[in-house]
């Protein structure tokens, strides 16, 4: 999934059939850290999202799974309007122990970092 800022609307009179009655927005790619990226991209829509939201969209034959049963020809497909993103500061990691135990011992296993 990636992140992006919807910026428009495409408005086509003429288009496949399997297109028709869908959406089609204008995205413009985003970095986690909300910076533009790349080029603005035209997503079909399954959610309802507006000019200015942040959205995260997804790319090749996934795009299709959000219309089934029908499979529109659509490479890529908006799937969730983004409410905020929060990000992590860098952490350096401590220096490597020169210990040569291989065992880790119970204090360094089990623990999950949470985001």
């Amino acid at each position: 999934m990636y992140l992006g800022r919807v910026v428009g609307c495409v408005w086509a009179t003429v288009k496949s059939p399997g297109l028709v009655g869908l959406r089609m927005l204008v995205v413009q790619p985003l970095t986690p850290e909300l910076r533009n990226t790349g080029k603005p991209i035209v997503c079909t829509d399954c959610t309802g999202a507006g000019t200015g939201e942040m959205v995260y969209w997804v790319r090749g034959k996934e795009a299709s799974f959000p219309f089934l049963p029908a499979e529109p020809p659509t490479d890529t497909t908006i799937v969730g309007i983004v409410d905020s993103v929060h990000l992590k500061s860098p952490v350096a990691l401590p220096p490597k122990s020169s210990s040569r135990s291989g065992n880790a011992g119970p204090a360094k296993r089990g623990k999950a970092k949470q985001c």
